[in-house]
């Protein structure tokens, strides 16, 4: 069990049953899967720059990923069918606790002009961000990056609500803006 995993099991579920009065321990919100995407449509067009993509999303997630292909040609964005347009991972159980701790305290940090995330989710429990460049992750070798590249972050919770979702983010250490001027 990963550090951040057992301090789920043992506060977060806690304060936040106390915080929004939760009768039954099933309606706790909890995090499901993380999902990284990455889309490459204008990197399949260099040679060796779907490679790299591939590689570079690999070292920061710890599993291989997805490709995504087109499902159809489209001549007015010079897509043909079954051409590589986009990359995927979704981390689960440890890797995704693991993950989850190293970006809030490693990654956050490391972006430029960071003040905090959004606090609104998405009104169904997912919680998604986008970063403009993959050098943010320490994982990444700064001399082996060609291009930068960047990449979307969705973490799905079971929450109904986007006040579940982001507290229970919150309480997880993802650094949010805070509200005072």
């Amino acid at each position: 069990m990963s550090r951040l995993q057992k301090k789920y099991h043992s506060e977060v579920k806690k304060n936040l049953a106390q915080k929004f009065g939760y009768n039954n321990p099933m309606l706790i919100p909890e995090l499901k899967k993380i999902v990284i995407s990455m889309g490459i449509a204008e990197a399949s067009k260099e040679k060796n720059a779907v490679q790299d993509c591939i590689k570079e999303l690999t070292l920061l997630s710890g599993q291989k990923p997805v490709l995504t292909k087109a499902k159809k040609a489209i001549a007015n964005f010079k897509l043909r069918e079954e051409q590589i347009i986009g990359l995927k991972v979704t981390l689960r159980n440890k890797r995704m606790y693991d993950f989850l701790d190293r970006f809030c305290n490693i990654v956050a940090p490391r972006i430029r002009d960071f003040r905090g995330f959004s606090n609104t989710a998405d009104g169904r429990g997912s919680y998604s961000l986008g970063l403009q460049e993959q050098q943010v992750f320490p994982e990444i070798n700064l001399d082996d990056v060609k291009r930068t590249q960047g990449m979307n972050v969705t973490f799905v919770t079971t929450a109904k609500q986007d006040a579940d979702c982001v507290e229970l983010l919150a309480q997880l250490g993802m650094p949010f803006k805070t509200d005072s001027k």
